[in-house]
């Protein structure tokens, strides 16, 4: 990796990542999107050296009271002996759909703090016992992930392994899970709590497969959950994103037909819209089609994408159909590497926020369609995982109630997209992807002032080939790939757009003022994080707070993302 060569001479630290080594320098330039002061009634927490700010909302929105109960929640007692079934946690359709980085880290640290457990059945779509064996092997038990499991148990961890983790085969996209009716009942008298967290996380996904998986696949789940006799939790993994384009504050609470969700929305009549379009389609233009009438669908009503919308239509139907399950949903925000376990800046594929950085760091844009001031809701995946146990023992009693925890950053330690791409900035000036050049991220007010400097860069770059081969110049036609690279990032910039303009901090800094709330309310996250013990703090932390914005983007997440890079040029 080539580091600059101002590097030796700024002041820097070692930082050792799964096995690779980073120097990260203390920086002391400014940070170039935090020129504007804070009103001075507002409380400023220390700075870091980049001049990092945050506003103290106790004032407006006061903490729990701690729990005097010295065992907590009991998390580690009622993990013990327990028993699960998990869904997405070796990513049940194609590859990069479904895997998401939250299943892998749930099913590792379920097994890390709580080597006592039952088992834990993974639904695995395979063709035959022995492919979903393999895919077990391959995806989990032989991954980097699972060493320091590996370290615990020695010559004993495949042992270990094949008697925790049991490989069922199923799809959740099919009735009663794909699941054969004696497997099913074997297993549904051993089950305590259920676990949904497969989902097709592609923003523009076709229609019919997002309807099938993100809405129906809960519910299915839900209907063998009913059926397991020791039950006592259905968990649910969704996006603190999925109330759609509301105004205000985005509460804790179910989605209901009728109250936070209108009953214009016909469900059948979705299904039965997706299912015309696929019988009447075919050829090369059929997967172009039930992408845009998946977004054409959300828009209609509401929601900024097809991901978002089927999700909440998922979360509906489990509302509307749960009848006395017990149930969590879990709603993270933009979950990124972790913070702290199983090491810093363990990442699982490249996605959310990663492609923009990397266009950046490769030099292929120099702006983004978005406001400086918008908030980055960005919440580490460890913490995720972490907050989603202690909701699980908190629950898991079996009382017949369905709570919502906003997993989110922007209310307890908000970041805004300036300060997020101003350290990326930072760290890719010393630490540089390519030898371009890099100047500061440029923030576009509209998608025609976006898309002409990704333009401009495509055109400069294909001039400057065409001057090496001595061909004619030309500015204002680019070439077929050209207008392939410059298409992506326009479709880039238009999917991330409700995420890159998300709440101005100037909109949310009158909201304080006139002693309202920030855009997520996360008060059942922050009671529950209360009610811990400091044993169960020290093993499960979720305290957003406590994040080190600087320290996690210069010397975690970005360092993990290019770990991340190499191991997927490599494969």
């Amino acid at each position: 990796m080539a580091m600059t060569t101002n590097l030796v001479a700024a002041t820097s630290r070692a930082v050792k990542l799964h096995g690779f080594s980073f120097l990260s320098s203390v920086l002391s330039r400014p940070n170039h999107f935090l020129a504007r002061p804070l009103p001075e009634s507002m409380t400023l927490r220390g700075q870091t050296s980049c001049c990092y700010r945050e506003t103290s909302l106790k004032a407006v929105w006061p903490e729990p009271e701690p729990s005097n109960v010295s065992d907590g929640v009991g998390i580690i007692r009622f993990l013990r002996g327990k028993t699960y079934l998990i869904t997405g946690a070796t990513g049940f359709l194609a590859k990069g759909k479904t895997r998401s980085k939250t299943e892998f880290l749930l099913v590792q640290k379920l097994l890390r703090a709580s080597p006592e457990i039952g088992k834990i059945f993974l639904l695995i779509k395979s063709k035959d016992q022995e492919s979903a064996n393999k895919r077990l092997y391959d995806e989990i038990i032989s991954s980097d992930l699972f060493n320091h499991l590996k370290q615990i148990h020695g010559s004993s961890y495949e042992a270990f392994m094949n008697r925790k983790l049991i490989p069922i085969l199923g799809n959740i996209g099919e009735d009663n899970l794909g699941i054969g009716s004696d497997i099913a009942a074997k297993i549904s008298g051993e089950i305590d709590v259920v676990i949904s967290c497969a989902g097709r996380t592609t923003f523009d996904d076709r229609y019919d497969l997002a309807l099938n998986v993100n809405a129906l696949g809960p519910c299915r789940l839900l209907s063998f959950a009913k059926d397991c006799k020791k039950l006592k939790l259905f968990l649910h993994f969704s996006t603190a994103y999925v109330t759609g384009k509301k105004e205000g504050t985005i509460l804790e609470t179910p989605l209901c037909l009728g109250e936070n969700i209108t009953f214009d929305l016909n469900i059948k009549h979705e299904l039965k819209l997706a299912s015309e379009a696929v019988r009447k389609l075919h050829g090369s233009g059929e997967i172009k089609t039930l992408k845009e009438l998946g977004l054409q669908r959300a828009q209609h009503y509401g929601w900024e994408n097809t991901y978002t919308f089927t999700k909440a239509v998922g979360e509906t139907l489990i509302q509307t159909r749960r009848e006395d399950v017990p149930v969590v949903i879990i709603r993270p925000s933009i979950v990124e590497s972790s913070y702290k376990e199983p090491f810093p800046g363990w990442l699982q594929g490249i996605r959310m926020s990663d492609p923009i950085i990397l266009a950046y760091g490769k030099g292929q844009i120099s702006g983004l369609w978005g406001d400086s001031q918008s908030l980055a809701d960005i919440i580490p995946v460890d913490m995720v995982v972490n907050a989603t146990i202690a909701a699980m023992a908190k629950h898991g009693c079996g009382f017949s109630e369905l709570k919502v925890y906003n997993i989110t950053s922007s209310h307890a330690n908000p970041l805004r997209v300036g300060e997020f791409m101003d350290l990326a900035y930072q760290h890719l000036c010393d630490f540089p992807l390519t030898l371009t050049d890099l100047t500061r991220m440029k923030f576009h007010s509209s998608l025609e002032g976006f898309t002409s400097s990704v333009f401009d860069i495509i055109a400069n770059r294909e001039r400057g080939t065409k001057n090496e081969r001595g061909e004619a110049e030309s500015n204002t036609v680019l070439s077929f790939k050209g207008r392939r690279i410059l298409d992506y990032f326009v479709s880039l910039a238009i999917i991330y757009e409700p995420y890159t303009f998300f709440q101005a901090r100037q909109k949310a800094i009158r909201l304080l003022t006139l002693g309202q709330y920030p855009r997520f309310d996360d008060t059942n996250t922050r009671s529950l994080i209360q009610e811990l013990s400091m044993e169960e703090r020290d093993m499960f932390d979720f305290d957003i707070k406590s994040i080190n914005w600087e320290h996690y983007m210069v010397n975690i997440h970005l360092p993990g993302l290019k770990i991340e890079i190499c191991k997927e040029k490599s494969s």
